[in-house]
């Protein structure tokens, strides 16, 4: 899917994103084989990118088995440097917000560091922000916290699309929820950052004072 350029940011607007890749690590030289970005603007999806990335980095079975995408599949994708390139214009400056954020902002950071690009973009977390606000959900893993906030499942889930589409909605169920029911809490992505970085005994008090 072709990225779309976003030269005006506006203060609401927050980019979710999924990778899907040959391993865990960068440092130990896995690549992205995936991005999808979901783009929210005051909770509400305003645009998609997704695409298939040629790196030259060998997928292993076990994770074909587990994503769909083989060695087959990449290599007829764009190169990575293209697809990040187009990946960061589409983001611009937005921030951005991921399903444990740890794992897709070191891939962000790597990638575009492979194609020659800053990633100065400040990462939310919504695992973080789960813990946070729902102790009680079973688990919280994204399809866990899916179902538990009956939201709609979409597509293949380990794909990145549908997993940045799943993340996009629980996000925006996130932020109804810090809007509280007169919907005039804070909820833009400071406010999301400061929430997940409260120990867990003091959230109450963080959120009673907004």
């Amino acid at each position: 899917m072709p990225a779309a350029a976003h030269t005006a940011t506006s203060s609401s607007r927050i980019a979710v994103i999924d990778f899907e890749t040959t391993g865990i690590s960068p440092q130990m030289g896995d690549r992205a084989t995936e991005v999808a970005i979901v783009l929210l603007e005051a909770g509400r999806v305003v645009d998609r990118f997704q695409s298939l990335m040629f790196t030259g980095a060998y997928i292993p079975a076990f994770i074909s088995q587990l994503t769909g995408i083989t060695n087959e599949m990449v290599r007829s994708a764009p190169t990575a440097v293209q697809v990040m390139s187009d990946a960061a214009r589409f983001v611009a400056g937005a921030p951005m917000v991921a399903h444990n954020a740890a794992f897709d902002r070191k891939f962000w950071q790597a990638e575009l560091a492979q194609a020659g690009l800053a990633a100065p973009h400040p990462f939310a977390c919504t695992v973080m922000l789960s813990r946070r606000l729902y102790p009680q959900a079973p688990n919280h893993q994204l399809g866990t916290l899916v179902d538990f906030h009956r939201l709609p499942r979409t597509g293949q889930a380990h794909r990145a699309l549908a997993d940045a589409e799943m993340a996009a909605a629980l996000l925006c169920r996130i932020q109804q929820d810090l809007r509280g029911p007169s919907g005039t809490g804070r909820a833009d992505h400071d406010w999301l950052m400061q929430v997940q970085a409260c120990p867990k005994a003091k959230i109450g008090r963080l959120l009673a004072s907004a």
